[in-house]
């Protein structure tokens, strides 16, 4: 498949932009005009509010998303970007929450981990993340039928971290876990040749380089060698998880990460149930439901917790 047509007839307006070249404003408006969607999101009709729970670093900020008339599912969702960037804003995180509660008639919880910067490393955002979690699932939902924890890119990984303590601790589990495009491996593994070559002709902005990965992962945990095994989970023993349901990006240099770690899961004995977000680059879950392909993505993920 080719890149989604909508998104390839805007290719020109980020030509050769560099995530450096986004700090001047013109450079940054036309991302934003690529970003821009065929059609405005409307929100839908759940109750939002914003609590601060207790964590071993602080208190840590969570929103919780109520349909009217909830189930018996719950879901604690970790927004992405690269274990640096993001917030409860982000469509990745109010959008995906709030789609999720609507179409699954779930409560549902973003978690606002602490980003790793200059003075926070691995593993203060997994000690947060961990904290929602177990304050979702011994508190807030422990009567709940099906309670997930799920997330997107280092998320994902930091959702598969958490899952990884409960075993470990033998904590009461998940009962599912929900994975998008997850960044679960150092180094990443290759490209097949065929989307490499496609790929080549994106923009650096819809690409990670070597050393973009590097970056992250030093950022994150401190270091390039010798890493934790839960920081970038795809290292760790996979066996006794909750079952898996795997959301992929087609364009997205991550992909082979996502992609290894089905393998293994499945070959740990788990149950893996993947989806390919076709024509999508990574990060599809920025976008809205106005994208086809997100939209699919999005009921992926909501039908499992139906």
């Amino acid at each position: 498949m080719p890149l989604d047509p909508y998104l390839a007839e805007r290719l020109h307006l980020i030509a050769d932009v560099t995530f450096a070249d986004l700090a001047e404003p013109d450079t940054m408006a036309r991302f934003g005009e690529f970003m821009r969607d065929p059609a405005e999101w409307a929100e839908p009709d759940v109750a939002v509010a914003n609590i601060a729970i207790p964590g071993p670093h602080g208190p840590v900020s969570v929103r919780r998303y109520t349909p009217p008339n909830p189930g018996t599912s719950a879901v604690l969702w970790v927004h992405g970007g690269g274990f640096l960037g993001g917030d409860l804003d982000m469509p990745e995180a109010h959008v995906v929450a709030a789609e999720l509660a609507s179409r699954a008639s779930a409560v549902v919880i973003s978690v606002g981990y602490r980003l790793a910067t200059d003075d926070v490393h691995y593993p203060v955002p997994l000690d947060d993340v961990h904290a929602a979690w177990r304050w979702l699932r011994t508190g807030q939902a422990a009567s709940a039928e099906l309670v997930a924890l799920g997330g997107a890119s280092a998320g994902a990984a930091l959702a598969l971290a958490s899952a990884l303590r409960d075993r470990d601790e033998a904590l009461r589990p998940a009962d599912l876990l929900l994975l998008a495009y997850p960044f679960a491996h150092f180094p990443v593994p290759a490209l097949d040749g065929a989307t490499a070559a496609e790929m080549a002709e994106l923009p650096p902005t819809l690409r990670f380089s070597p050393a973009d990965i590097e970056f992250m992962v030093e950022n994150y945990v401190g270091q390039l060698t010798d890493l934790p095994r839960d920081a970038l989970p795809g290292a760790a023993a996979l066996h006794s998880l909750p079952p898996v349901h795997l959301l992929l990006s087609e364009y997205d240099d991550l992909r082979p990460s996502g992609e290894l770690l089905a393998r293994q899961l499945a070959a740990s004995g788990g149950t893996v149930k993947p989806y390919l977000a076709v024509g999508m680059p990574h990060g599809h879950l920025n976008r809205t439901p106005a994208l086809a392909e997100v939209d699919r993505s999005l009921d992926f993920l909501a039908e499992a917790l139906r």
